[in-house]
């Protein structure tokens, strides 16, 4: 702040030498024009007595008006258009009071010197202040500049200040992080912070300003410091953010912040900000209590239990207190993953059994349960690529259709309480061949539902995983951070999006909700565009879409649709307790043809004969309108 008064009274000394020059320089000027139009020096020129009373009231009058204006209270590597207005509206009011004190003195002057001493004197004090930023500053901060990050924080409140105080405490100490973030301004919706300065740093115009204040700022960073707001809000401001070239990061929402009494500290809880900050909806809450009976002293089964979705299920039961966990997954590089992190969390404290096993292997299913006798299966082993299972139909019937039998026999043999099977919204309508096992697995659920069964058997239905092995984001980062286009399918293309513990929260919630046949669905809010999307990733990266990464569209891939649905026309939709999560009516099902037609799709698939599986596949699925682009 010293050095800011440095600047501001060496400024004010810069404005009484130019306002002088500007009188004698006018001056001199009307004596030119004499000499050059032959005109009358007595009438035009100003002598020596009067010429002195006129740079005495011209300074006075010139310094009070631009003092006025707020001309002195700039960083003058900020100044932008409306300030050189304020100067201009503050030398055109000083010279103003001048001439009519100036006048009622009697030591006026002819009124072409005041037009020429107007424009000198303007002139002269714009240009200094637009010269002295474009060269004084810049080379001052010449060798540094890179090391400091142009900063616009979002939201003018106590956070704000918080952010303001850690960062100057920042400057201070040479091996803080954060040194070198540089506040130049702030926006806030609030009218009445308009203008006012937060800490020395001015509020430049509200959230909606965003994009332009950045461009005249020359910001690189956004600060986003308003963790009480709503996720709406925080959506539609980080829209605005997403049009600059700006790198954002963001203060976590109100009930994540930590606080310590004695020194809290905000800047370090500074996050980047997350894909799943531009859901549009608020985090899915659900009822840990009834998670908790559901789970409590139980023996739980997942399949697939190596998975994106089955190992964040695994973590989730653990913390409910379990009998037992087992995991079934084929693939033994993620099963010994998940196994090493539930081991080093909880030591002895978890019963954790890790097994490698198929679910298309019915003997060996078979001898799990009879050792183990699992009380509530979690279903989530499954081919999900949907291209890949485009080029390898049979394989999916296999492994999907005929490992979710040999699951659902195997569990109704051994009186499994709860059998959860976890599905996804491209079996709805499906125009694929996975979305179609996917569609047929729900009808063998709900088969053995309807069938008279002690096992309650219950499927959830959601749309895609932010982060899940197969995803668009995993993809995106990886081509991203190796300098190659971001590849999209189409331009238009939307997905509905959760997160991966969203998604497990609901199959949880909905294991412990079932009575049998259900087909939960969550309510998971607007969809997302995914060029949207990528482009959103992009700019996390600091980096500008089209510019600095290229957008590439190549085409939806095989079977693939530009949007997802998550309820059939026939199911209906009810209401559950949970406000976020629905129930689809159950559909009756025919047990004979569906056997039958079973029977033949797996001859069909152990043939490996793809066509013709493709074919029964659509006979029993009957909304199943399988497009091969």
């Amino acid at each position: 702040m010293n050095f800011f008064n440095f600047r501001k009274n060496l400024l004010m000394l810069i404005d009484v030498i130019l306002t002088t020059l500007s009188v004698l320089v006018s001056n001199a000027i009307m004596s030119l024009l004499c000499l050059v139009f032959d005109l009358s020096a007595k009438d035009y020129v100003v002598n020596d007595i009067r010429l002195w009373w006129i740079i005495s009231l011209d300074i006075l009058f010139c310094f009070f008006m631009l003092f006025l204006c707020g001309a002195y209270n700039r960083v003058w590597r900020d100044f932008n258009k409306k300030d050189y207005v304020y100067c201009l509206v503050g030398v055109a009011g000083g010279l103003a009071l001048s001439v009519l004190f100036a006048s009622l003195m009697n030591k006026q002057a002819n009124w072409l010197f005041y037009v020429v001493n107007f424009f000198i004197t303007c002139g002269s004090i714009i240009l200094f202040r637009f010269i002295f930023k474009r060269t004084f500053i810049n080379l001052t901060e010449f060798g540094r500049s890179e090391n400091y990050e142009r900063t616009l924080i979002v939201g003018a409140g106590q956070a704000a200040k918080m952010i303001l105080t850690d960062i100057r405490s920042a400057h201070a100490d040479p091996n803080n992080p954060s040194r070198n973030i540089l506040p130049v301004c702030l926006v806030d919706d609030d009218d009445k912070k308009r203008d006012l300065k937060i800490l020395g740093v001015e509020v430049a115009g509200k959230t909606k300003d965003i994009p332009r204040i950045c461009k005249e700022y020359k910001i690189e960073l956004i600060l986003f410091a308003i963790p009480s707001c709503t996720v709406e809000e925080r959506k539609e401001i980080m829209a605005l953010c997403s049009e600059t070239d700006c790198k954002i990061k963001m203060v976590p929402y109100l009930s994540q912040l930590l606080f310590d009494d004695d020194a809290p500290q905000l800047l370090n809880q500074v996050k980047d900000i997350k894909i799943e900050d531009l859901l549009g909806r608020d985090p899915i809450t659900f009822d840990s209590t009834e998670i908790r009976a559901f789970i409590e002293d139980k023996v739980c089964l997942v399949t697939g239990g190596g998975g994106s979705i089955g190992s964040e299920l695994v973590r989730q039961i653990a913390k409910y207190a379990p009998k037992k966990v087992i995991i079934v997954d084929i693939y033994e590089n993620n099963a010994y993953d998940i196994q090493q992190e539930l081991r080093i969390e909880y030591e002895d404290a978890l019963d954790l059994v890790t097994l490698i096993a198929s679910v298309r292997d019915y003997d060996k299913m078979d001898k799990i349960f009879s050792e183990y006798r699992p009380q509530v299966v979690f279903h989530a082993a499954a081919h999900k690529h949907v291209p890949l299972m485009e080029t390898s139909p049979a394989e999916a019937v296999k492994n999907n259709i005929f490992g979710t039998w040999n699951m659902v026999t195997i569990a109704e043999k051994y009186n499994t309480e709860k059998f959860v099977m976890i599905s996804t919204d491209k079996a709805v309508n499906p125009t694929n061949v996975m979305g179609a096992t996917k569609r047929c697995c729900e009808m063998i659920v709900q088969y053995k539902s309807q069938s008279g069964s002690n096992t309650e058997f219950v499927t959830t239905r959601f749309g895609n995983v932010l982060g899940s092995n197969g995803s668009v984001i995993p993809l995106f980062r990886r081509q991203i951070e190796a300098g190659k286009p971001v590849t999209v399918t189409h331009p238009d293309i939307i997905r509905y999006f959760m997160t991966i513990p969203e998604a497990v929260s609901l199959v949880l919630q909905a294991g412990a909700m079932a009575h049998g046949g259900e087909i939960f669905v969550l309510d998971m809010g607007d969809p997302v565009k995914i060029t949207t999307l990528a482009e959103n990733l992009i700019r996390m990266y600091g980096k500008v879409p089209y510019k600095d990464v290229e957008i590439r569209f190549t085409g939806l891939r095989p079977g693939e649709k530009l949007f997802e649905e998550l309820l059939m026309d026939e199911e209906g939709l009810k209401s559950t307790g949970n406000k976020k999560i629905f129930i689809g009516n159950q559909i009756d099902i025919d047990p004979q043809k569906l056997l039958s037609d079973l029977e033949t799709l797996q001859n069909l698939a152990e043939s490996n004969n793809n066509e013709e599986t493709v074919s029964k596949l659509m006979e029993i699925v009957p909304t199943f309108n399988h497009k091969v682009n």
